[in-house]
């Protein structure tokens, strides 16, 4: 099967007719008159209209720059935005001692969660530099494990998250 390239016109049973926009190794992604922009697999059912001419790259625009991505993070200081879930937007923390005869402190809670994602990027980065280090392999290990444990003391602030793709995950989650 000749994949279609980039320009072609399609008309899909479910999304109508659209335009392949991007092809990747297994999906179209098409933007479609009526339901926008859509990922069909390539094996799906749907009439070709008019097919582009030229052979197209099985590896997509998309797909190098999530590697590239990935791969900034895995090995720079370099951190991602990471939302905050949207209900924590503008949000207010505050700390209220219990003595009564002190004043509470407020802090923006957009700013916490600043500070938590930034500890969250240095532990990465501390993985990172602990697997290319010259440590034998058991030293690897006892930090990695370390590591996780005080991801796993970090779980408490997972509620800030908006996605969970971002959270810390510890001892069981791994």
């Amino acid at each position: 099967m000749k994949l279609l390239g980039i320009g072609s016109r399609i008309d899909h049973p479910e999304y109508g007719k659209g335009v392949v926009t991007n092809v990747t190794s297994q999906h179209y992604w098409v933007t479609f008159i009526d339901s926008g922009l859509e990922t069909i697999d390539i094996d799906s059912e749907f009439e070709v209209i008019e097919a582009a001419d030229g052979d197209v790259d099985t590896v997509s625009f998309f797909e190098v720059e999530r590697s590239l991505v990935h791969i900034l993070k895995k090995w720079s200081d370099v951190s991602e935005v990471v939302p905050i879930a949207d209900k924590w937007k503008g949000g207010t923390m505050i700390l209220q001692p219990a003595d009564t005869s002190l004043q509470n402190k407020e802090i923006p809670i957009d700013t916490f969660f600043h500070k938590i994602t930034m500890v969250r990027d240095r532990l990465r980065v501390m993985e990172q530099r602990i697997n290319s280090s010259d440590l034998d392999e058991q030293g690897k290990i006892d930090l990695q494990q370390y590591i996780t444990r005080i991801y796993g003391s970090l779980t408490t602030f997972n509620v800030l998250f908006k996605s969970k793709s971002h959270q810390f995950v510890g001892q069981r989650g791994k």
